[in-house]
């Protein structure tokens, strides 16, 4: 699935995290969407704290593999980009 919209750019702390924790294959096996959706929530933040919690989260969920924003989430939901059904 293409994003119809604007690819946020990772920032380096992310990266950071992401490459200490060896998440990085699994940040990249979600769709994009949810990728885009993870960076601008974490950058909307106000609070560096909420920043810090919610990049936790975020690596928390990769690591588990089942979470999307405190939702369940199995990668045979889509296909193609798409809901399976």
């Amino acid at each position: 699935m293409t994003l119809t919209r604007t690819r946020l750019e990772m920032p380096d702390y992310i990266r950071e995290a992401l490459t200490e924790r060896g998440l990085m294959d699994a940040y990249h096996a979600r769709p994009d969407y949810q990728q885009n959706d993870y960076i601008g929530w974490i950058l909307r933040a106000k609070r560096e704290e909420t920043k810090e919690k919610r990049l936790t989260q975020m690596l928390e969920e990769l690591e588990g593999g089942d979470r999307y924003m405190n939702m369940l989430w199995t990668k045979s939901r889509t296909l193609h980009g798409r809901p399976h059904r």
